[in-house]
């Protein structure tokens, strides 16, 4: 597992990530969304697993689910596990913001 930081203070990445807008980042070899939602900042994989529709045109809903653009497939944002639909469970990756930024563990 690698640990990466984003931004380096808590404003700082506050200020990067604004309410429900989804962020995607590069970190490393891998592309990574990135979504603030109430207190929370959620990291997941960039791509539906259903049929790799960019997840940073889709939507977050009141319940921390990521919305699919393309058939409105929904996964929760902390577990990944799919709410609606019929393929695999979309890739997260923990995160914990801390004065020094946001650290994410790939």
């Amino acid at each position: 597992m690698k640990t990466f930081t984003l931004g380096q203070s808590r404003k700082q990445v506050e200020e990067m990530l604004p309410e429900a807008q989804i962020k995607t980042v590069q970190l490393g070899a891998k592309k990574v969304c990135m979504v603030k939602s109430g207190q929370e900042i959620f990291a997941f994989e960039p791509q539906c697993p259903h049929r790799m529709a960019a997840l940073n045109e889709g939507k977050i809903n009141g319940f921390n689910e990521i919305i699919c653009p393309l058939h409105e497939y929904r996964f929760d944002l902390e577990t990944g596990q799919v709410k609606s639909g019929d393929c695999r469970d979309l890739e997260v990756y923990k995160t914990e913001l801390t004065e020094q930024g946001l650290k994410i563990f790939i």
